[in-house]
């Protein structure tokens, strides 16, 4: 009887401390499951920490623009021409543009005087200077691209695509690497008679030895501009209505194509804040956007506003080219190379 009571005491004592052990383990696997709870609720605070920081410096970004961007009133340079278009700015500050249907290529010079810099320029559209100073062109008469060194020598750098010309060459952007993007929609006549099968974005490349189609599904690209880095592209879509940002691959493909505002426009412009400037369709005015797609501010134009680059020696003066004229006003920011 002795031993079994003995045995009975062993077995109690062995039993309760089976049942100590159940409650530690219990408790302890109480207390990780708590520990990851809290650990995956710390991971959910901080991320959105991050994005609501992330907002706040955008919106801080947005804040800190100017109240009003115009420091002068808005000046009419020059008239009498039919429809200019393509202003572009030279190393000195000289503003370059077109008049299309008058086959000009025109200059507003540092003096303040107006001068001719080419005629018979193929109804020239678009213009651009490259890191090299020549001066590209978007000839839309012959669909082709061409550059002007600064001793006059001119050639054709991109004439057809997959064995037909382009459509109507429209605006054009070069990168910091030598190569181009350009738009080839069309404009005027019957626009469903094309070359190509239909309205694209190219890419010349940096040895200039072949064009690239980067972009097949846009209604009727026209304006084109890219940032000093090299990294973004914004396109427009005038028919859509719709302006696009893409960001640039190393080889100039284009990817993570996003809306940037939901109004298309003729031509653009940038700020070294990476404010962007809009000839925005439908209105007769120029409104600049944040780099967050937040209108900041707009301004009316006389005439229906075509196109407009920053020039004068500090580059803080806008330039826009609209119907039959060219304005210019100065502007509480300085434009990009």
């Amino acid at each position: 009887m002795r031993a079994y009571k003995v045995k009975y005491e062993e077995y109690t004592a062995t039993l309760n401390l089976l049942q100590c052990l159940f409650v530690y383990l219990h408790n302890k696997l109480n207390i990780i499951t708590a520990m990851k709870k809290i650990t995956l609720l710390l991971i959910a605070f901080a991320l959105i920490s991050c994005a609501n920081s992330s907002a706040e410096k955008k919106a801080e970004k947005d804040d800190a623009q100017p109240k009003t961007f115009i420091v002068s009133e808005l000046e009419k340079l020059s008239g009498g021409f039919t429809f200019t278009e393509g202003p572009a700015v030279d190393s000195q500050g000289n503003v370059y543009f077109t008049d299309i249907p008058n086959n000009l290529i025109l200059i507003w010079t540092l003096e303040n005087k107006l001068d001719t810099f080419r005629l018979n320029s193929g109804r020239a559209n678009g213009l651009y200077f490259d890191k090299d100073e020549n001066l590209l062109a978007c000839e839309g008469e012959k669909g082709q691209i061409t550059s002007t060194s600064p001793d006059g020598d001119y050639k054709a750098i991109a004439t057809q695509y997959d064995g037909k010309r382009f459509n109507q060459t429209n605006d054009l952007w070069p990168d910091g690497k030598g190569g181009v993007y350009f738009t080839d929609p069309k404009y005027g006549g019957d626009d469903t008679d094309l070359p190509q099968d239909g309205m694209h974005v190219y890419y010349i490349t940096p040895n200039r030895s072949s064009v690239i189609r980067v972009c097949n599904d846009l209604e009727k690209p026209n304006g084109v501009l890219g940032t000093p880095d090299g990294k973004m592209l914004y396109i427009t879509d005038s028919q859509a209505g719709i302006t696009y940002r893409y960001d640039i691959q190393d080889d100039g493909l284009l990817t993570n194509k996003t809306i940037f505002v939901e109004y298309g426009c003729d031509g653009m412009t940038l700020d070294k804040a990476g404010n962007v400037y809009l000839t925005t369709n439908g209105k007769q005015a120029v409104d600049i956007f944040s780099p967050s797609g937040k209108l900041l501010e707009s301004f009316e134009v006389p005439e229906k506003p075509s196109n407009l680059c920053f020039g004068g020696k500090d580059r803080n003066q806008l330039f826009i080219t609209a119907r039959t004229s060219l304005y210019r006003v100065e502007l509480n920011a300085v434009g990009v190379d």
